[in-house]
């Protein structure tokens, strides 16, 4: 879900291309910006037939058909075909719209809604080059960049229960795919550790391999929220007030990610879990004497 356009599309991108302050603002920021713009209206162009009227082309329409188009050809779509636009509560503008794709601050809502679905259509699109699938040098620079970050050692990569050696392991079980079903994995992942699952499991002994092989298959669907969702309405029983201050921290995150232009699906889906988790604890009856 990014919060701007990016050069690395990702599953569920929630698309705002208006990131605002922060966002970045020297002269290579703004050349950056209009490249991205030029690519992005050539590919809505690609979409001629979805005119309404003065060439100009309905992208929410486009999009929709480019996602049952991939479905049609045997793409494995986990949540099947479906664009979901949702947007931020406002009586008056700016409005925000985000887009999550299957398995921007505008001055109208609809707007807001053509302006995120023109860039996840350019996402959608860019994703099926062959350079954004996963093969063996894309693994062998990114396990090189991310030992250059930390500082490791070229040995830790083929340890399987170092940070390093889990990172390869989960590049090799994802090769082929693209960067989009990756990104929805890393997500996944993203989510376990903040829920406390991934700790949990360790606890248990679990190896680094058995946690992503338990969960490489896994989707991110509802019934996985909903369990995250049961685990945080629990843990407000035992302290109350923790929920309340988790979704006030997870919608800071999520509003000045989307102002930097960062990657949004984490910080959405967290909000979205916590929000579940309100509805559940008012749902539920008291059983209190």
């Amino acid at each position: 879900m990014p919060g701007a356009p990016s050069s690395a599309p990702v599953l569920g991108p929630i698309a705002n291309p208006n990131p605002g302050p922060g966002g970045g603002s020297g002269p290579a920021d703004e050349r950056s910006r209009a490249v991205l713009r030029e690519a992005v209206e050539a590919v809505v162009k690609s979409f001629a037939k979805h005119t309404q009227g003065y060439g100009r082309v309905n992208v929410v329409e486009a999009l929709q058909e480019f996602w049952q188009m991939k479905q049609s050809r045997g793409a494995d779509l986990r949540n099947g075909a479906l664009v979901v636009y949702e947007m931020v509560p406002s009586s008056s503008p700016p409005y925000v719209c985000f887009v999550t794709l299957p398995g921007g601050t505008l001055p109208t809502k609809a707007e807001a809604r053509r302006s995120a679905a023109k860039i996840a259509l350019m996402n959608s699109v860019f994703n099926e080059h062959p350079s954004r699938r996963i093969n063996e040098s894309f693994i062998e620079k990114s396990v090189a960049e991310a030992l250059a970050s930390f500082s490791g050692d070229q040995d830790e990569a083929d340890i399987p229960n170092t940070g390093i050696g889990a990172f390869r392991f989960m590049l090799e079980s994802n090769r082929g795919k693209s960067m989009l079903e990756f990104q929805e994995l890393m997500t996944v992942f993203q989510l376990l550790h903040w829920n406390g699952s991934l700790k949990a499991m360790r606890e248990r002994q679990c190896s680094r391999q058995e946690v992503l092989a338990h969960y490489s298959h896994r989707a991110l669907d509802d019934d996985m929220r909903t369990q995250m969702a049961m685990d945080w309405a629990s843990r407000e029983q035992e302290m109350p007030g923790l929920l309340g201050r988790e979704l006030g921290s997870a919608e800071r995150e999520l509003e000045e990610a989307r102002l930097a232009g960062k990657e949004l699906r984490f910080y959405k889906e967290k909000k979205d879990i916590l929000v579940l988790a309100m509805s559940q604890l008012v749902s539920k009856p008291n059983t209190s004497c």
